[in-house]
């Protein structure tokens, strides 16, 4: 931890690793704000659907990206119309790869993500190139794992087959794939209570 400011601790991690219960109350524990940004991709993904758009399409999926505004907080809201839920059904789960995939996307992305940890100046923020490419110099990088078992059991309504394939798309993208960031702490959650693994996060501040 550096100055006077909070800590900026990047939580990277495949979809069921744990990233969202963990950041959540690791950010509880820590007194600061959390920011999922898997949730601003599905909130793109949400919209693009929403307007007919092919979630592979580039430009015009970069477009909806570059003028859909988007509030990520205990609810998401994208132009104006709560989506926490809408964001996590399974039409979403499955274009949201593609989207996130998009070059245009991805640094329109990176920089409203950028601009929320400035403006706060700590955060705990999670997703799955916060460590490698949105946040580089945070005071703790962690990757969280998990069995694909256990991830397939947290994340039951997607299946073992339809997180395969998101992992194959995140970690052979060509922009920002899914990686362990240099520096970064990997931490299996693999029969670990929640409580643990903040503990254990914590002690690295």
């Amino acid at each position: 931890m550096t100055g006077e400011r909070g800590p900026i601790i990047a939580i990277d991690g495949p979809a069921g690793s744990g990233k969202s219960t963990v950041s959540r109350a690791l950010a509880e524990r820590l007194g600061v704000e959390r920011l999922d940004t898997g949730a601003m991709y599905r909130a793109v993904a949400w919209a693009v659907l929403r307007s007919g758009i092919d979630p592979g399409a580039g430009p015009p999926v970069v477009e909806v990206a570059r003028t859909l505004a988007i509030d990520v907080g205990d609810r998401v809201v994208a132009d104006g119309v709560d989506v926490t839920d809408a964001i996590r059904s399974p039409e979403v789960s499955r274009a949201v790869s593609a989207v996130a995939a998009t070059a245009g996307v991805r640094a329109e992305l990176v920089e409203r993500q950028r601009r929320w940890v400035a403006e706060r100046g700590a955060g705990v923020v999670e997703g799955r190139d916060i460590a490698s490419v949105v946040l580089p110099e945070a005071d703790v990088k962690v990757y969280l794992t998990a069995t694909p078992e256990e991830r397939a059991r947290r994340r039951h309504e997607e299946g073992a087959e339809a997180l395969a394939r998101r992992d194959a798309i995140d970690s052979t993208r060509d922009v920002s794939p899914l990686e362990v960031a240099d520096g970064a702490r990997v931490v299996d959650t693999t029969g670990r209570t929640v409580e643990d693994v903040v503990e254990e996060v914590v002690g690295w501040l």
